[in-house]
């Protein structure tokens, strides 16, 4: 109660010293996506043709208090085949020297600065129904609950070129289920931009930590993980790589979770060459899970893909994407049926 009650005070703290607002101001973009897929698995399965025809709307909001401190937030609406809003933002307040301050929906300092490596664009696919639970993404173990805050440093703390952030979230107090969730977290991350020569190097990595309940029991194994990454900018070359390695957890069904010991590693390169974007992009993840509280399983299962794609500017705004993705994965040790590769051709428009 005394976490809930400290934020509630910083946020009506904070509010109050504003002047009497009339309206926020407000900004938009958006893209719409349309294109073609076509699905290859197995020898097993038939070869499978989508229509890709993605949208999103987001808007932005901001106004700047007399103090100086800047409020934001934001919301966006996405139909992929059924309308959504994802409203999961948190309310931003931005300080006279650059530090910021996220209350509510805030996420994971640990994500922040997670190094975006580079890889290839478009909607291409491939689907699988199978139990395999290894990670794709460097900061699977970064989780947090909706009652959180995240603290940003501002530009060059301590040092030039160094950025930092702390998070925490907390319980609702909700009544726990048979369905496993994340009842408090704490994540850290800095990011570090440094020139050698005509590169710009970025490095970043973060620490995060959750405890896990389920029907008001707490798992013997929570959810925890580190990551690192690196990507480097010459003039129109990017590379970059990076490796997250943790536990978490995955709900099965009929109410059976699974805990996950996995690690994943990332790399990616790509060019620009007058109108055209060449990239390629790898990923390879291993975990062993297990039902088993707090005993990691025996075997493992792994998910590696490569993916390439073209994309050309057609004019301001519009793009035409080529890519291609082609998975492999196992599943407890042994070869699944669900991988295969993915064509992908269509147009992005964005505004």
């Amino acid at each position: 109660m005394k976490k809930e009650l400290l934020m509630a005070s910083a946020l009506v703290s904070t509010l109050g010293v504003a002047s009497v607002a009339q309206a926020v101001t407000a900004t938009m973009a958006g893209s719409m996506k349309i294109g073609a897929e076509f699905e290859s698995a197995d020898d097993t399965s038939s070869d499978v043709s989508n229509v890709k025809d993605f949208s999103n709307f987001n808007i932005s909001l901001s106004e700047t208090t007399d103090a100086g401190t800047t409020l934001s937030t934001s919301f966006e609406i996405v139909d992929e085949g059924t309308v959504a809003a994802d409203d999961d933002n948190a309310l931003k307040l931005t300080f006279t020297d650059g530090s910021a301050l996220e209350l509510l929906n805030a996420g994971n300092a640990s994500s922040t600065h997670a190094v975006a490596v580079p890889g290839a664009s478009g909607e291409q696919g491939v689907g699988g129904t199978s139990t395999n639970n290894a990670p794709t993404g460097i900061d699977f173990g970064a989780t947090s609950t909706v009652l959180g805050v995240e603290w940003h440093s501002a530009a060059d703390f301590l040092a030039d070129g160094l950025k930092m952030s702390a998070s925490f979230s907390t319980d609702s107090g909700a009544a726990k289920t048979a369905t496993a969730r994340v009842e408090s977290s704490w994540g850290a991350g800095a990011t570090y931009v440094t020139t050698a020569g005509d590169t710009t190097l970025t490095i970043g990595g973060g620490v995060s930590g959750s405890e896990v309940v389920k029907t008001g029991t707490q798992l013997n194994a929570d959810t925890e993980g580190f990551h690192v990454g690196v990507s480097a900018v010459t003039g129109d070359l990017t590379v970059g790589v990076a490796y997250g390695d943790g536990d978490s957890f995955e709900d099965e069904t009929l109410g059976v979770t699974s805990q996950i010991d996995g690690s994943v590693t990332t790399a990616g390169i790509s060019y620009v060459t007058g109108d055209i974007t060449l990239a390629l992009g790898v990923t390879a993840g291993e975990a062993k899970d297990s039902t088993t509280v707090g005993t990691a399983g025996a075997s493992d299962d792994s998910h590696d893909s490569t993916s390439a794609s073209v994309t050309y500017a057609v004019a301001s705004g519009v793009s035409a994407v080529v890519g291609y993705t082609t998975v492999d994965q196992n599943n407890e040790g042994a070869s699944t049926t669900d991988g295969g590769s993915a064509w992908y051709v269509g147009a992005t428009m964005s505004f």
